[in-house]
């Protein structure tokens, strides 16, 4: 059993222990209530900002800031941070991305760094429960605990600020001095009576380098994002149409983010995963006209036990159009077309925007043929627009050659 007064003692043997089992990160934070986190978060909620989230709920925060909540008797929160940059990962050469707007080089979408490795809840999940494992096999006790990672209610990052793994950073995700933001972040709650460790005094300073960098604007004042506008919520969790205004805005996206991450200079100090389960496992790139072509079949096959899976196929293949259509990429017209023509709703009416963005005798050709057999009317209003914005002659007017 532990003995009173063996919380510094105890504490020591958690981080210990953590770091054994190949976490990069840890620290420890009271189970208080994070009312403050609360009140930020709710607010959040009431002006609009985490439009596109149904199940980010009052209740959900409310659950989520209130540790004897998710475990009664709690007395600590071990925090926890995994290194997840990738090794061996060259980006696209300014000469390719040169190739793909002038649409002779492959046509390759960016997918976020955090997606390319095993699905990061399961590796997080496993490790988490071995580590309460060997705590109660070392400390000889029945230790009480409940662990998370971002898919569960605790603000995992208001209990990784108050523990001192890292500090906000201007675009609300937690900055580490050892890793940068490239960390995913667990939470164990436990009854173990522990010595907190105190929060880090670090912070941004002067510099808006993400809030300027951000092609959307969604970073709409430091710490505070607009989910509406955001790249990563786009290309994940939205399931239905981009908003027509967003869409160029997206760039090369078709999976997350990494814009506001990448331009940030404590991130200059990035260090390769040991973790194997992060080592490259879906591609830096993902090749576009592939994607188009899938099937449901291909789509499981090739990003199964990946976070990319989140999208869906249907959502990945709108992801591909908007990307195809911001790369001006003529070389994909054939592939957009057949995309117009058999795809799901919500492809063809992207398909349809893509084509009008490239333009051109074949793009004109394929709209102009959507535009007489198409009987889905949110499609149909996507194929007259994108005809009106080529300069293409609309539906019924057999000009177009």
């Amino acid at each position: 059993m532990i003995k009173p007064g063996s919380a510094r003692k105890t504490s020591a043997l958690v981080k210990s222990c953590a770091l054994e089992m190949g976490f990069d990160l840890v620290r420890i934070a009271t189970a208080e209530d994070f009312i403050e986190d609360r009140e930020v978060a709710l607010r959040r909620i009431d002006e609009g900002l985490m439009e596109g989230l149904p199940w980010y709920t009052h209740s959900r925060v409310s659950r989520g800031t209130s540790p004897q909540g998710l475990l009664p008797g709690a007395r600590s929160i071990i925090c926890l941070g995994l290194n997840y940059y990738p090794k061996d990962m060259p980006e696209p050469t300014a000469e390719e991305s040169s190739q793909q707007t002038n649409g002779s080089g492959a046509l390759f979408g960016k997918i976020a760094r955090y997606a390319r490795g095993r699905d990061y809840h399961r590796v997080m999940k496993r490790k988490m429960r071995d580590l309460v494992s060997d705590l109660r096999a070392r400390l000889d006790t029945n230790v009480s605990a409940r662990w998370y990672v971002d898919d569960g209610p605790m603000l995992d990052r208001a209990a990784a600020a108050r523990a001192g793994l890292g500090w906000f950073g201007k675009n609300s995700n937690i900055l580490t001095s050892e890793l940068g933001s490239w960390v995913f972040l667990g939470q164990i709650i436990s009854d173990l009576e522990l010595a907190p460790d105190p929060p880090i005094r670090k912070s941004c300073g002067s510099c808006a380098r993400c809030i300027d960098d951000c092609p959307t604007g969604a970073i709409v004042a430091p710490y505070v994002i607009d989910n509406a506008r955001c790249i990563s919520f786009h290309t994940i969790e939205n399931r239905g149409p981009i908003p027509i205004e967003l869409r160029p805005l997206l760039l090369d996206w078709v999976f997350g983010c990494d814009i506001c991450q990448e331009v940030c200079p404590v991130n200059r100090k990035e260090k390769p995963t040991r973790e194997s389960s992060f080592e490259r496992f879906s591609p830096t790139v993902a090749d576009l006209v592939e994607i188009l072509e899938m099937d449901e079949a291909k789509f499981v096959d090739r990003f199964s036990g990946t976070p990319v899976m989140r999208a869906k196929r249907v959502g990945l293949q709108r992801n591909a159009c908007v990307a195809l259509g911001n790369l001006n990429a003529r070389g994909a017209v054939a592939a957009l077309a057949r995309a117009l023509a058999k795809g799901d709703p919500l492809v063809r009416s992207h398909a349809a925007w893509a084509l009008g963005n490239i333009g051109g005798p074949a793009a004109g050709r394929a709209l102009k043929e959507a535009s007489v057999v198409e009987t889905n009317e949110d499609v149909l209003s996507e194929v007259l627009a994108a005809l009106e914005a080529s300069g293409i002659p609309g539906r019924g007017d057999d000009s177009c050659t």
